[in-house]
């Protein structure tokens, strides 16, 4: 329902053809602005499509319009202090324990990690951008372990406590999961030709456009041969399914944080715009796996 798919590709259609998608960038200066500017652009087209097509389809824009929101989850909040942040952290992390989703998200980035360990004579390198405290790294490190496959994993975030709760809990487990801090949106410090994938879970509704936009170039620009970002699918269902789920930890904010994060959720569409401005091309594919979307981008040159 909140995909909007048919009013979506009639504006991007007409942008197309007016010569303003995809927009152009010049230095990566640029690309945040350029971005941001155009994903308000195609939302307004979309809602001139919408009302075009009939009171069905414009019922549906509104109430997307409606629940779209710009709220600031607590986590991510300059008030929130680091000791907060991680314990919500932690809390996703028993969220995704119960609710099985690093499993899945493992065996959908499998097919991908398989072809590139073809590529290479030694291990795929991943780094992982806004990683927490590394619940999807040591997922992939153990599956990785049964399978076979050889895997060298960089979790990194912006938040200093959660990458230290990180290489505690590295060191506690014996999983060679290195943890950094890392400014996602330049990552500064990144040696260029240091990962195959860059890959971003459960957080792509934490950023703008814009900034989604950075780490895709970002990406490229440090020789990856893949950028992959997983979050959940914007629907009605998750609507009201995360915040339930997330109420189970029995932390009020994080209840909080969940209904606003499937508020924020970005529809397939948009990913697909925001991947094609990035790179200039038509280099990547979006799909649905319950309850994930999965953009998957190949940043090679």
């Amino acid at each position: 329902m909140l995909q909007l798919r048919t009013a979506g590709y009639i504006a991007l259609d007409r942008l197309r053809s007016q010569g303003e998608f995809p927009p152009k960038w010049n230095g990566i200066g640029e690309l945040e602005a350029v971005v941001d500017r155009f994903m308000s652009r195609f939302l307004e087209k979309r809602l001139e499509a919408s009302r075009e097509l009939g009171p069905g389809f414009h019922l549906y824009e509104l109430l997307d319009l409606m629940i779209r929101s710009r709220d600031t989850e607590h986590m991510d909040e300059p008030s929130t202090d680091g000791e907060q942040k991680a314990a919500m952290v932690r809390a996703l992390d028993r969220m995704n324990g119960l609710t099985m989703v690093y499993h899945h998200q493992t065996r959908l980035l499998e097919p991908l990690l398989a072809e590139l360990s073809q590529q290479r004579d030694g291990p795929v390198r991943v780094l992982e951008l806004a990683s927490g405290s590394g619940g999807l790294a040591f997922a992939l490190a153990e599956h990785a372990r049964k399978r076979g496959m050889r895997l060298e994993i960089t979790a990194s975030d912006i938040v200093p406590e959660s990458v230290e709760a990180g290489r505690a809990a590295a060191a506690e487990r014996g999983v060679a999961v290195e943890f950094r801090v890392v400014n996602a949106f330049d990552l500064e410090g990144v040696d260029r030709n240091s990962a195959d994938l860059v890959l971003v879970s459960q957080s792509l509704h934490h950023f703008t456009p814009g900034q989604l936009a950075l780490m895709i170039a970002g990406a490229g620009n440090i020789g990856a041969s893949a950028f992959v970002g997983l979050d959940g699918h914007r629907s009605m269902l998750l609507l009201a399914g995360v915040p339930i789920v997330a109420s189970l930890q029995g932390i009020a904010e994080f209840t909080g944080d969940g209904f606003t994060s499937a508020r924020k959720f970005y529809s397939d569409l948009e990913l697909d715009i925001i991947a094609e401005i990035a790179t200039g091309r038509r280099s990547h594919q979006v799909e649905c796996s319950w309850p994930m979307s999965m953009l998957t981008v190949s940043t090679a040159p």
